[in-house]
């Protein structure tokens, strides 16, 4: 049965049903509220195509990365009671766990603001643990001996870090001596009557959950991962709309204030001027200053978009990893409420951020790389030697791991100052051996130093160590790497 819908958006509706068939994708919930009326909820599809189970806007949905406008959230009710300063070193708060800083000496430049706004100088990162492997998430002070390296200097670049916000999940527990999930259940969700919302799945909402599937329609086993504060949390689009209209400032009658007014202005604010506030993506789309944050993770993909000027919130929720059906319907409810907004044009702008960025190495560059250089890779289960020999007049660098044969590092790009690319290698920690993997470098050259990370990101396609499907999501580790000018 068709849902009561806004006349604006009856056409919204039409598209969303075609698309789902087209795009193949098993299901998709929305819900669009303005000046705090909620003009349309609405699911579409099965939320659990085995059970034959419908999607509806109560079904509860895994968010992946807009979990971290709920951390964010958590966070700033404890500025408010003066428990956290945001501009402390985030190290004051985490009960002894360490970052590890590389680029820079200490780790005092990383304030909790940087890591919440992801310019602490944390590498890429995402690692999980899935319910059918033997693999266990190790503690968070083990996480960040492995993984927290500070790569760039505080403040000198935002690197978009899963990590950063499993750290700040751990500060909010070391601060509050409660557990994250039920932290964020106490005085986010319950607050704001998001009555089918958690963190993690607990076994009273698993029922009502919608079930994530590949692109081969196969669904996910039951997944963790190391950065629960960036990507652990579930919610119906209706709950999560009751919470992007609680951000707007125009809640409903039934919800309690989370938050206050400047609290939430400065989790919009663009502090570092890299276009994240705390934990809110913050942009401009077609004239119009919105915040929001999608996610996208094995078997999930979502939206939701706040255009505070005009008071709008939209939500769109898949059980599939397949981004382009959750962007579209928020662009055509934008398109359908918003005079002079372009989903087109923004659409198209979309698509040219997610193309590989950078620009081939100038010859300046690569006469500032040329000649041998040799060092480590540091893993935490055992450094492993590096050396790469760059060729400027072949445009070649071979790359040498450990004994191994020399490869190739191919697709080398220059992207904000940093030598992109790809090459095969095995790092040989028992985390990368989970998974076949590739390494991504992403170093800089500081003279008769190369430095920077070195991550290793689980192929696509391939098997995992026990031969398990390799479709699943794998991992992306990142490495410190120094390398030395041989004479």
């Amino acid at each position: 049965m068709l849902r009561p819908v806004h006349p604006s958006l009856e056409a919204v509706r039409d598209l969303v049903i075609r698309e789902l068939r087209a795009q193949g994708v098993p299901s998709l919930a929305v819900a669009v509220a303005r000046d705090g009326e909620i003009l349309w909820e609405e699911g579409f599809g099965w939320a659990d195509r085995a059970r034959r189970v419908p999607a509806d806007e109560h079904t509860t949905y895994s968010l992946a990365s807009i979990t971290k406008a709920m951390t964010g959230t958590a966070l700033m009710q404890q500025v408010e009671k003066d428990a956290v300063d945001l501009d402390a070193p985030i190290e004051r708060y985490l009960g002894g766990a360490r970052l590890q800083p590389r680029a820079v000496t200490t780790a005092e430049g990383a304030t909790v603001r940087r890591v919440a706004n992801h310019t602490a100088g944390l590498p890429l990162h995402y690692q999980f643990f899935y319910e059918d492997e033997p693999y266990l998430r190790p503690p968070m002070a083990e996480t960040m001996r492995r993984y927290a390296l500070l790569v760039t200097a505080p403040g000198e670049r935002m690197q978009y870090s899963n990590l950063g916000y499993g750290i700040l999940d751990h500060l909010l527990s070391a601060v509050t001596g409660t557990p994250y999930a039920d932290l964020v259940r106490r005085d986010v969700f319950v607050p704001l009557g998001m009555h089918r919302s958690a963190i993690g799945l607990p076994a009273d909402l698993a029922p009502l959950a919608a079930q994530r599937y590949g692109s081969d329609d196969v669904a996910y086993p039951p997944y963790d991962f190391d950065h629960p504060g960036g990507s652990a949390a579930y919610a119906s689009a209706h709950d999560l709309l009751r919470f992007g209209m609680a951000m707007l400032r125009t809640p409903l009658p039934d919800q309690r204030s989370v938050l206050a007014d400047a609290s939430i202005g400065a989790m919009h604010a663009d502090a570092g001027g890299k276009g994240y506030g705390v934990g809110w993506i913050v942009a401009e789309e077609s004239g119009y200053a919105t915040v929001g944050h999608s996610g996208g993770m094995g078997g999930v993909s979502t939206q939701l978009l706040l255009v505070p000027s005009e008071r709008i919130a939209v939500v769109a929720l898949t059980n599939r990893s397949s981004a382009l059906l959750a962007a579209m319907t928020r662009i055509a409810v934008l398109d359908a409420l918003l005079p002079g907004y372009d989903g087109e044009a923004v659409g198209s702008t979309l698509l040219a951020q997610a193309a590989p960025q950078g620009e081939e190495p100038s010859d300046e560059v690569w006469a500032s790389m040329a000649g041998r250089w040799d060092g480590e890779v540091e893993v935490f289960s055992g450094n492993v030697r590096l050396s790469l020999d760059v060729r400027p007049a072949e445009r070649l660098v071979l790359a040498r791991l450990g004994r191994a044969p020399r490869v190739v590092v191919d697709r080398l790009r220059v992207v904000d100052g940093r030598l992109q690319g790809g090459m095969l290698g095995d790092l040989r920690s028992p985390d990368t051996a989970r998974y076949r993997h590739g390494l991504v470098t992403d170093l800089v050259v500081r003279g008769d130093v190369i430095d920077g990370a070195l991550v290793a990101v689980a192929l696509p396609g391939t098997e995992d160590e026990g031969g398990a499907p390799g479709r699943r999501a794998g991992n992306a580790l990142a490495h410190w790497v120094s390398l030395g000018r041989v004479r």
